[in-house]
């Protein structure tokens, strides 16, 4: 045997080892490229879930946020509510006292009430004075001078 050719049995073995070393890159290359698309998916998924919870944050902040404002709203409206209540009560505490003090006014020191009609030639008068309990009513007739 020269030593160039070799015997068949180390060309089949060669052979099978550089197939062997072939179909090992391949199979190599073909984990790195899935291992590749399962890294692209998992970050996709990821993503996925982080836009989903960013969500759910979202929402679960505009719920807090908009019963914290319902409950702003609310204290306000009672707020409102009591000032006017009391002022209510103060306005009709000022209209009592008016009353008396007016019915008190009118009976103490008295008042005039009275009405008038005017003509061509005359002015009737009529005047009602209220002192107290005691009314004096005038009742006049005065004619205008008239002119020749």
């Amino acid at each position: 045997p020269s030593p160039l050719k070799k015997p068949p049995g180390d060309i089949e073995q060669a052979s099978t080892k550089i197939q062997a070393w072939w179909r090992g890159t391949l199979v190599r290359r073909t984990l790195l490229h899935a291992a590749l698309r399962a890294l692209i998916i998992q970050c996709w998924w990821r993503q996925v879930l982080a836009r989903l919870q960013a969500k759910r944050r979202r929402a679960a902040l505009e719920l807090c946020t908009r019963q914290l404002w319902a409950a702003v709203r609310l204290q306000s409206w009672v707020r409102m509510w009591r000032v006017r209540r009391r002022y209510c009560r103060l306005l009709n505490a000022v209209r009592i006292i008016q009353v008396y003090w007016r019915w008190r006014s009118c009976h103490t020191r008295g008042f005039f009430h009275g009405s008038y009609e005017l003509s061509t030639s005359q002015l009737s008068l009529e005047l009602d004075i209220f002192l107290g309990s005691q009314i004096c009513r005038i009742t006049d007739c005065i004619p205008f001078p008239i002119k020749n």
